[in-house]
């Protein structure tokens, strides 16, 4: 059953598939899959190519729009498009600490969850594709986790692919996550430094701020411990275009007087719990190492153990000096699962996941040397969630991949570019550019 509707300038279709949930048993049991088709109200009658949409992550669903803002107004002048909920996300099947349970205890949990990395994404969108298209190919636009998802495609099923798009999503082929972290963690201290030198008042805030956090415990209105390193992994807002802004509006008010001395505001809390609850993405926490992991070598919480390899990130060491506390950027720690109500019941899952040795490969370096399909992917200098190094690399290894590498946009540029970049992927993909 669909139903259709309509909003400014766009007709919507709410769209549902079913898909097993092992590819590998396509008699066992299933999942739903949800998906928006959109299309420009003055072309819904007519017959057009389909542009399929993979968001980031893991563990978001896709954007839901009002109309046809950013990308998507270029994207309906040529295309049907589907904005898909991948697996475990958003209207689809979820995947999180109230559903987890009915697959048993965190071992069955575990390896429940293995089935929600790019490969069974890719395997999900071929099952749906001659549904939605009739069997004809489609272009695929992936931002970032969606872009990793796009380099799977390649590697797994290009038949199915007219055009590859990428934003801000080209991953290495073969980095280990501790490759990915070490590179990570210059990027990150490189954001807090601009941020900082953007709005130098900030320094002495944030100081103020991780102070108190180390000197009394916070407990946020959601039940969310909030300590010092919870309070640094809110740069994670330093990657986007306006994230350095957003986070300085909310360090700027973060006290208020009490009978019992200063206290961080009702105001900040509610700001800062909104920012750092997993409850709307949990598979964000759960996989996110996950994502890199290719072979026998666990990831045995990556970003943690890297982190201790850089000490200016060291809160209490900075205090007790002159320097500034860095930001943290996209990093997932085990004491996350301590203090987030929404993942406190995962605790043990997350471990087992950490553990695992039996991942398999995600990308096929010999069918991307090979490829065939029109790709064009956008890498932005020094994003502070992809390696500009590592999505360079396999560029290079991708034929005919074609890039725009540029300083413009950060990692959320196909939302803030939005009809300025797809227009400059897609003359790449088409070489007209």
């Amino acid at each position: 059953m669909t139903d259709t509707y309509r909003q400014p300038g766009v007709v919507l279709t709410d769209r549902r598939f079913t898909v097993p949930l092992d590819h590998d048993n396509p008699s066992g049991e299933t999942i739903e899959l949800y998906a928006r088709e959109v299309v420009a109200r003055d072309k819904a009658g007519r017959d057009l190519p389909w542009l399929l949409y993979l968001q980031g992550g893991p563990g978001f669903g896709a954007n839901r729009f009002v109309g046809k803002p950013a990308w998507l107004g270029r994207a309906l002048e040529d295309y049907r498009v589907l904005l898909l909920d991948q697996r475990g996300t958003g209207a689809s099947t979820p995947a999180n600490r109230q559903t987890l349970p009915l697959r048993g205890g965190p071992a069955e949990q575990a390896d429940h969850l293995t089935r929600f990395r790019s490969e069974s994404i890719v395997r999900d969108c071929e099952v749906i594709r001659p549904q939605v298209t009739g069997g004809a190919r489609w272009t695929v636009l992936g931002q970032s986790f969606g872009g990793f998802c796009t380099v799977a495609y390649l590697s797994m099923a290009p038949e199915g692919l007219d055009t590859a798009l990428i934003t801000g999503g080209l991953p290495s082929l073969d980095a280990h996550a501790d490759d990915v972290y070490r590179a990570a963690y210059p990027r990150i201290e490189r954001k807090a430094a601009a941020h900082y030198a953007r709005y130098p008042q900030d320094v002495e805030r944030a100081r103020r701020i991780a102070d108190h956090l180390l000197t009394h415990d916070v407990v946020l209105p959601n039940g969310y411990r909030f300590t010092v390193e919870a309070f640094q992994s809110l740069g994670r807002m330093l990657g986007s275009g306006d994230g350095s802004h957003r986070l300085h509006f909310l360090l700027e008010d973060a006290f208020v007087p009490t009978p019992s001395g200063p206290w961080l505001s009702d105001s900040f809390q509610e700001q800062a719990q909104a920012l750092l609850s997993f409850a709307g993405h949990p598979l964000y926490a759960l996989i996110h190492e996950a994502i890199y992991a290719q072979d026998a070598r666990p990831t045995a919480w990556s970003a943690e153990r890297v982190r201790s390899e850089f000490p200016q990130f060291d809160a209490a060491k900075a205090l007790a000096g002159e320097e500034p506390v860095l930001f943290t950027g996209e990093t997932i720690h085990p004491w996350m699962f301590d203090c987030d109500p929404a993942l406190r019941p995962l605790r043990e899952t997350a471990e087992l996941l950490a553990a695992r040795t039996d991942w398999t490969p995600l990308y096929d370096p010999a069918r991307l040397a090979a490829n065939e399909v029109p790709a064009a992917a956008a890498v932005y200098h020094d994003d502070m969630y992809v390696d500009t190094a590592h999505s360079l690399a396999t560029a290079r290894a991708v034929r005919g991949l074609r890039t725009w590498v540029t300083d413009e946009f950060e990692h959320d540029g196909v939302r803030t570019g939005g009809p300025r970049v797809l227009d400059r992927l897609l003359a790449l993909a088409r070489d007209e550019a």
